[in-house]
């Protein structure tokens, strides 16, 4: 019996921090696993959990030397998402080095897709200034924000890469508190569902293209 594409399993690298192993919530409310779970309702058909690099804390830096350390050298991936720099920013690093960081660690994600630019998807970093931990700090963090974004929107477009900006999901949080979890500082699940939203339409685009 000859094998379909359907047959197939497809692979997933999530790389990031706490924003990407669901720090506060359930593992299955982060939004690489609620990821896999929706496209898998839409036949995509890939292997779960997926395979994630993020550990809570992590910088650019952090997220290379994990990447080197890891093993998968060589391997691929039928999809690479990556969402890194919030703590660049919290831990008051600067943006030259978080402009050289990201380009090395998306050329990384490149790799892992394959090469190819139109699987790998980087995501904006949330607005930690709206939420409760951040105490009242709103008007000095989101421009802080903005600008380590328009540092990693810059290179993903100058690479070619899918980009989706979920900050301004982040910010609704002002006047939703349900969409952070316990901690007072993370997202929730209700959150990241948002996010999933957003992003599982553009994934069955682009991997839906021969």
């Amino acid at each position: 019996m000859p094998i379909t594409p359907k047959d197939i399993t497809k692979t997933y690298l999530a790389l990031g921090d706490s924003y990407t192993i669901g720090e506060a919530v359930p593992g299955t409310e982060s939004y690489p696993y609620m990821l896999v779970q929706r496209l898998n309702q839409q036949g995509l058909n890939f292997s779960y959990p997926p395979k994630v690099i993020a550990t809570t804390g992590w910088t650019t830096d952090n997220l290379i030397n994990a990447i080197a350390q890891s093993g998968l050298e060589g391997k691929t991936y039928d999809m690479v998402t990556l969402l890194i720099g919030v703590n660049d920013q919290y831990q008051g690093l600067s943006q030259d080095n978080y402009r050289v960081k990201f380009k090395q660690v998306l050329e990384s994600a490149i790799a892992f897709a394959g090469g190819n630019k139109s699987h790998v998807f980087v995501l904006s970093i949330p607005d930690w200034g709206v939420t409760p931990f951040a105490g009242g700090k709103e008007a000095e963090v989101g421009p802080l924000i903005d600008q380590f974004n328009g540092i990693n929107r810059s290179i993903s477009e100058a690479e070619g890469v899918n980009y989706l900006d979920i900050t301004g999901i982040s910010r609704q949080a002002a006047t939703e508190p349900d969409l952070i979890a316990n901690d007072g500082l993370h997202p929730s699940g209700k959150m990241y569902g948002l996010w999933v939203d957003q992003l599982a339409p553009l994934v069955v685009a682009k991997l839906s293209k021969p």
